[in-house]
């Protein structure tokens, strides 16, 4: 009885932190419907399965996450009809990251239409050879400048390679707000690499997605080779620059929902329940603030 008593005691001390005042948002998630009224791009790989706001919703309800942010997928490319009308069908519930194409010199008008009908981000997946790198070409800064001028936080798909590249933007558009997704997906065997990564500090409005642990991870759960980087990030940004993320369905792929939050919330034995507290939550509303 007494090792029981003292699991049940390390379990609420677990527990803990979320008898407070923050509610955990999730801030990258997709959705998508395999549906003739929002045909897939030409070329798109989608899987058989839909990804529903529906499905999401039951996952945020078992596992006690308040709020997404949806980031448009890929499969539709720069239509995003589905994610719009999804937005607008869950007022409050979720907020939403666009898709503009960056070789195409209208962009900026478009985000401004996009602003207009409800998304509060926008994302760009520059690869990290040669076919990404119109990062770097005369289509960018107005695109930023855009950006900054409409508080559209620019959310950023891209290898570690890029870090140096997105340095480059940022001098030009200090205020803007950029969000790296997936620390980078910095490969584990390469851990100097993540300097460009952490070089970004300086810049007081980038902040960190700490997610894809269980992707870039050569162990099983709790992904400790990983968490590794997480407490160097942790160390360089502080907690109050540093966000989860579940990316689902993705993470279905390799783990479940459930341990996408969990290893942050429960594992991750370097943080404090107040770095909990910003990291699950409070950070990402810096960045896109929910009703209420």
């Amino acid at each position: 009885m007494h090792e029981i008593s003292r699991r049940i005691l390390l379990r609420g001390a677990a527990m803990a932190p979320f008898m407070t005042d923050y509610r955990i948002i999730d801030p990258h998630v997709h959705v998508w419907k395999h549906d003739p009224k929002y045909p897939f791009a030409e070329g798109a790989r989608v899987p058989d399965r839909d990804a529903t706001p529906e499905m999401l919703l039951d996952l945020m309800n078992a596992n006690g996450v308040s709020n997404t942010v949806i980031i448009q997928v890929i499969h539709y490319k720069y239509d995003n009809r589905y994610l719009r009308d999804v937005l607008k069908q869950n007022p409050g519930k979720f907020r939403g990251v666009c898709r503009v194409d960056p070789l195409d010199p209208a962009s900026p008008d478009h985000l401004s239409r996009l602003k207009a009908e409800g998304f509060r981000g926008v994302r760009l997946s520059p690869a990290g050879n040669a076919s990404g790198d119109w990062f770097r070409g005369p289509l960018m800064q107005p695109l930023w400048k855009r950006c900054a001028q409409l508080d559209v936080p620019m959310t950023l798909l891209a290898p570690i390679t890029r870090m140096p590249d997105v340095a480059l933007l940022l001098e030009r558009t200090p205020d803007l707000t950029v969000v790296i997704d997936h620390m980078a997906d910095c490969p584990i065997d390469q851990p100097t690499e993540l300097e460009k990564l952490i070089a970004l500090k300086r810049y007081p409005n980038v902040f960190v997605k700490i997610s894809h642990t269980w992707s870039i991870s050569k162990q099983p759960y709790p992904w400790l080779d990983a968490q590794e980087y997480v407490k160097r990030l942790y160390h360089a940004y502080g907690p109050q620059r540093l966000m989860w993320a579940t990316d689902w369905p993705i993470v279905e792929g390799y783990s479940s929902y459930a341990k996408a939050l969990a290893v942050v919330r429960d594992e991750m034995r370097f943080l404090n329940p107040d770095d909990l507290g910003w990291m699950l939550a409070k950070t990402v509303e810096r960045v896109w603030p929910f009703p209420g």
